[in-house]
């Protein structure tokens, strides 16, 4: 066993050196000063104190360090698996309470498990039955969601839902309840987060300020604004004036927590802590592999799994809530130069710190600068451009997209996953179901065959060579008995058919009875089953079966070995070969007759 495919941090640490360090701790001061805010709000999106916020940015961020893959990428709290959390959570226990916060842990400490044993299961592939018109969907939906569930804050009203329409309704209500100087503060920082974010930094670089501190600066105007509107409502008492703050927050690290084994209470939670799981993962990897690809670097998807689990796993021990790869904090991490995952255990030094010493600081804290902060970061996730883009390409694909969009605004976001997923898969076996298939013909003067219906091509009447496409399995094995049977009943002079497997990967055992089903119904019709270019390791499986003894034809080489030799034979001497070695009791050797391949080109 090699201890650094279990152990990723083995793979760096030895050849750590000086400039990694400096360039990881830069890193880190640029993602500490970006993650305290965010961590802030995100843990009030969960319907959770804010510092819990603070403690999943700390232990989590340790632990991925040691398990994590990923050089760049930055683990802690999101928006959607916030929101997602805040959904599960509050369908068992009311914000606020012990018993929110202990269902809050059992959830991390749930998903922290599953993503722990898909990880030794190694079941990273499961991850691609999600498509990504899906994934962009339910992202672009759970954004507006978010975006829409934090105005309540920049009004200073109460509202409550789960989903879209309840969540404008009863905002809608309060409407008449508005807070001035909430609203004031909401807009402003909204408006001051919006211009960094689009105007900061190239105004930066006109003024002749170079690339690296304008980048700092930018990233650092979330933390302008909670200074200043903290410094504003402490100096105006604006809280006296109904201006909802954080409050006092408990200084001091994270507590060693141990979250509560009710079975009940699992058993509530476990079909949401499966899905902030599989859409934590997949945004986590996905974000990894994009990074570290511009480096020439790769991620392991099972290795990923291990270190997000264990990260949730010290999460929920640690006093914080579900937490995975963030896209906008990797992505600083990753332009602020972190070269490896020790950036992340220095940002998670800086966390502690801030835990320890500044939290009497944030006491005044307006709520509504928070509520600006996460709506300025997950609008940038909303992409409705996508919808026209896949619009363009596929039907399907924006059908799906827009189904989970829809059904994640108006039912909530667990819903709107378990349609995305559903679609996906339902997609997925419609398309295979009826696999392309084509007749194809020979390009004259040449060993190359084209669909008979997009080019000029040679055939003949008595020979016809079908080339499949798809994999052969269980969806599609009559899609595919009913369109050989449909040519042999469209060319009633055919003597010689051919497969021609060259995009066939597998031929499960559902597929195998198809074969077998249309070789009998053409010896029946006169018409010989031949198959050309089957993969070595599909050849292998049929070798151990009797359908290769029991074709009535050969198995080819290539499709221009069929053509040549079925060709010549045109004049139905090939069948009464058969014919006659069938009266005889034998048959045709199909794998003797094929001249075999080494192994290595199978």
């Amino acid at each position: 066993m090699n201890p650094k495919r279990y152990l990723p941090i083995l793979q760096w640490l030895p050849h750590y050196d000086r400039g990694t360090l400096s360039s990881d701790l830069l890193a880190a001061v640029i993602v500490t000063i970006m993650l305290i805010p965010q961590s802030l709000a995100y843990a009030m999106l969960a319907g959770l104190p804010p510092e819990v916020g603070l403690y999943a940015s700390i232990a989590p961020l340790v632990v991925y360090a040691v398990f994590g893959t990923s050089r760049t990428l930055a683990v802690g709290p999101v928006a959607v698996v916030s929101l997602m959390t805040a959904a599960a959570v509050g369908q068992v226990a009311s914000q606020g309470g012990p018993e929110y916060l202990g269902a809050a842990l059992v959830l991390t400490l749930m998903s922290g498990l599953i993503l722990t044993v898909m990880g030794v299961a190694r079941l990273g592939f499961l991850a691609n039955f999600l498509s990504h018109p899906v994934i962009s969907g339910f992202i672009t939906a759970s954004g507006l969601i978010i975006a829409a569930g934090q105005a309540k804050h920049l009004l200073g009203v109460e509202a409550s839902g789960q989903h879209l329409p309840q969540l404008l309704a009863s905002m809608m209500r309060h409407l008449s309840d508005v807070n001035l100087p909430t609203l004031v503060i909401g807009l402003s920082v909204l408006a001051f987060l919006y211009a960094a974010r689009r105007w900061l930094k190239p105004g930066l670089l006109r003024a002749g300020v170079s690339a690296r501190p304008a980048d700092m600066l930018t990233k650092a105007a979330p933390i302008l604004a909670v200074a200043a509107t903290t410094l504003a409502t402490w100096a105006l008492g604006l809280d006296q004036y109904g201006v909802a703050v954080v409050g006092e927050v408990p200084a001091g690290l994270p507590p060693l927590t141990l979250p509560g084994l009710d079975m009940g209470l699992w058993r509530e939670l476990f079909v949401a802590a499966l899905l902030i799981s599989i859409v934590g993962f997949v945004e986590s990897v996905s974000v990894g592999q994009t990074l570290a690809a511009k480096r020439r670097q790769r991620i392991d998807p099972d290795q990923e799994l291990v270190g997000l689990g264990t990260s949730n796993i010290a999460s929920s021990l640690t006093g914080g809530m579900p937490v995975t790869g963030g896209f906008a904090r990797s992505v600083v991490n990753f332009d602020a130069g972190a070269e490896t995952p020790a950036a992340g255990a220095f940002t998670a030094v800086g966390i502690a710190v801030a835990a320890l010493l500044l939290t009497p600081l944030i006491a005044y804290l307006p709520i509504a600068t928070l509520a600006a902060t996460i709506i300025v970061a997950v609008l940038s996730l909303v992409d409705l451009g996508a919808v026209k883009r896949t619009w363009s390409y596929s039907r399907s694909d924006v059908a799906a997209m827009l189904a989970t969009i829809a059904m994640t605004l108006l039912q909530g976001v667990e819903v709107g996953i378990m349609v995305g997923v559903g679609l996906s898969l339902a997609l997925h076996l419609y398309r295979t179901s009826r696999p392309h298939s084509a007749l194809v013909g020979r390009v004259p003067g040449t060993e190359h065959f084209r669909n008979v219906e997009r080019h000029t091509v040679e055939t003949d009447e008595r020979l016809a060579i079908l080339r499949v496409d798809e994999s052969l399995y269980f969806a599609n094995a009559r899609f595919l008995e009913d369109t050989v049977m449909d040519i042999a009943t469209r060319q009633p002079s055919l003597e010689q058919l051919v497969l021609a497997c060259q995009a066939v990967n597998v031929i499960d055992a559902s597929a195998l009875e198809s074969l077998e089903a249309i070789n009998a119904r053409l010896k029946d019709a006169g018409v010989m089953l031949h198959l050309a270019e089957v993969k070595g390791p599909v050849m292998d499986r049929l070798q151990h079966t009797d359908f290769c003894h029991e074709m009535t034809g050969k198995v080819f080489l290539s499709t221009f070995d069929a053509w040549q030799e079925l060709r010549g034979h045109s004049d139905g001497s090939l069948s009464r070969r058969c014919a006659e070695m069938q009266r005889l009791g034998t048959r045709p050797d199909p794998i003797n007759d094929l001249p075999q391949p080494h192994p290595r080109m199978r």
